[in-house]
């Protein structure tokens, strides 16, 4: 767990056993992350937003689709 001035939390991508990805308390963009990323990517994620699904919400009240890979500089 580090939190670093780049963004807002950096940590590993992981899936639970539902099926969501997530890094850390955040709960990642499905459709984004099953795009770009393979669980265990190490990634910095930019900003959060309130979950807006009452399915997940209870696990993960915090929500990102604006994250990117750790080891890359923007």
């Amino acid at each position: 767990m580090s939190k670093q001035k780049k963004g807002v939390y950096t940590g590993i991508i992981e899936k639970d056993e539902n099926g969501n990805y997530f890094c850390g308390p955040y709960l990642l963009d499905y459709q984004y992350t099953e795009a770009n990323f393979k669980i265990g990517d190490e990634v910095n994620i930019k900003s959060v937003i309130e979950n807006p699904s009452d399915k997940t919400y209870d696990q993960y009240p915090k929500k990102s689709k604006n994250f990117f890979l750790a080891n890359l500089k923007e």
